[in-house]
């Protein structure tokens, strides 16, 4: 075998075994975000970063079982609702997914967006076209933190 064979070949090995590693580091992701999904959040998901709640206008942030919520005009992060919702019902109220980093950063867009739904309560319909609750996304931006 050549050298230059034997580089190709080593290029390949490595080259292989990085693609391997990121897919099972990615996977890992997916299997611990599935354990720490609130048992009132809608179901089907493998991956949710943030929910945002029309009624009472506030976000749950999954990865660390947070409310965030505007208190006189600042975001804040806390293990329980504020003290005016914690006598709301989070089972029946509408849910959305959001994969995307920081949404409480865009308010006013999911606020507008999702309005007709701050007085629903019942059973969440799933979307027929993937056979899941319905979710936002912002482009595909990918996740971020906090």
């Amino acid at each position: 075998m050549s050298i230059f064979m034997k580089k190709m070949f080593l290029v390949l090995a490595v080259s292989l075994f990085t693609v391997t590693a990121q897919q099972a580091t990615a996977q890992l992701r997916i299997n611990i975000n599935i354990g720490s999904q609130p048992a009132w959040g809608p179901a089907g998901y493998d991956y949710v970063e943030y929910y945002y709640l029309p009624g009472p206008d506030i976000y749950y942030y999954v990865p660390s079982s947070q409310f965030v919520y505007l208190n006189n005009g600042r975001w804040i992060f806390a293990n329980s609702l504020p003290a005016r919702y914690r006598s709301y019902n989070l089972y029946n109220t509408y849910k959305v997914v959001v994969n995307e980093p920081r949404p409480y950063l865009r308010h006013s867009v999911y606020q507008s967006r999702f309005a007709r739904y701050k007085g629903w309560s019942g059973r969440q319909t799933l979307n027929h076209s993937n056979g899941k609750y319905k979710s936002f996304r912002n482009n595909g931006r990918g996740r971020g933190h906090r």
